[in-house]
């Protein structure tokens, strides 16, 4: 048997190797890269626009404020509410139970701004200020309007940085602001986001609708109920109210516009409480049950399920399971319609109101007057 050189066979394919390469031959098909041939098929393209190029803009656009600066002119004015409520366990038994909400300074003599739900049924309440004092509030001059989801208390205090109210009227629909409060009841903290929606309706209970809100993305938790929701001027735009909880839904706060507010909390510092225009009428929504219940004659207006003694609705001849379908005017479709049609009337004003007893449509009048104290 014949043994092969190895040392022969390497040296014999080097050879190989290099008269390949130096003939310029491969052993792999080659790709033609020559120009096409003036005989070969062309496409005539139109251009859209001849003469044009994109040119670079000289700024890659404004530089967003300060966040800081904003957080750092409204803190000062943020204050952290913490109440005692009496609560019952599974026997019945009375128990005390704390809550934690916020509030902003609006007078320097110690007036400052919160929700009602925050303290609405406190048996005690105290404020702390940013600058770690904290002060027990007297029960008599807390003052709140249920209605509006708004309250005011004092403290005694003065010479405290007041915050400066703004003017929602002015947002627009992405405009930045900052919500700061109490959230989670651990100190003051700020989150920052746009204005989402505006004029925005929401139904918080079967019986309590807020007005004119201002939706935003900036998140907001428990215990930043009261607090302000300010513009990059560092002006309160809204006071923060609520925020939508579920799974899938995110970034759906809600605060009463400063436009909405500032009647309603100069009303409860004058005065005590608000006064509006009263038809003296407790209203439920004409839905399947109530159709079902009472064999109504139309499907939609407000059914009255209360009528006040002595109320103008009494002296206008209104009763209990009367549906509600005009007032002054405007079609009554639903109970938030006629909230909002009363609301928009003039105290003393005569309004004209149909309604739908049984299987008969009627008509009456009534005058409206203040509505009674709390």
């Amino acid at each position: 048997m014949k043994r092969i050189n190895i040392k022969n066979l390497f040296v014999a394919l080097v050879l190989i190797l290099s008269i390949v390469l130096s003939t310029g031959c491969s052993l792999l098909p080659s790709a033609d890269t020559s120009p096409p041939s003036s005989s070969a098929v062309t496409t005539n393209v139109t251009p859209v626009v001849s003469e044009w190029s994109i040119t670079p803009p000289e700024s890659q656009g404004l530089t967003l404020p300060s966040i800081a600066d904003v957080v750092a002119k409204i803190k000062p004015s943020v204050v952290a509410i913490n109440i005692k409520v009496t609560g019952y366990d599974i026997f019945n038994q009375p128990n005390t139970q704390e809550g934690a909400g916020s509030g902003w300074i609006i007078r320097e003599d110690g007036i400052i701004v919160t929700n009602n739900h925050v303290v609405e049924g406190a048996t005690s309440i105290s404020v702390t200020l940013d600058d770690g004092r904290t002060f027990p509030v007297d029960a008599t001059t807390v003052h709140t309007d249920p209605l509006s989801d708004l309250a005011i208390l004092k403290i005694d205090a003065t010479n405290l940085p007041a915050a400066t109210l703004g003017d929602s009227s002015k947002l627009r629909i992405g405009d930045w602001v900052v919500a700061i409060g109490n959230s989670l009841g651990e100190g003051t903290s700020a989150t920052s986001g746009i204005v989402s929606a505006l004029d925005v309706s929401l139904s918080v209970t079967s019986s309590q609708t807020l007005y004119n809100l201002i939706q935003t993305d900036a998140p907001i938790n428990p215990g930043n109920s009261g607090g302000p929701l300010v513009n990059m001027a560092g002006e309160v735009i809204g006071i923060t109210s609520a925020k939508i909880a579920s799974v899938g839904v995110e970034g759906m706060g809600y605060a009463i516009s400063s436009q909405e507010a500032a009647p309603i909390i100069e009303q409860l510092v004058k005065t005590g409480y608000v006064v509006r225009p009263w038809l003296g009428v407790s209203l439920y929504p004409v839905n399947q049950f109530v159709l079902q219940r009472y064999n109504l004659a139309v499907d939609k207006g407000a059914f009255v399920v209360n009528v006040a003694s002595g109320s103008p609705a009494d002296e206008a001849g209104l009763r209990v399971g009367d549906v509600i379908t005009s007032f002054a005017g405007k079609e009554i479709d639903t109970v938030d319609d006629l909230i909002q049609a009363i609301r928009s009337a003039e105290i003393g004003q005569k309004v004209e109101i149909t309604y739908w007893r049984g299987e008969s449509q009627k008509t009456t009048s009534a005058t409206l007057i203040e509505s009674p104290p709390p």
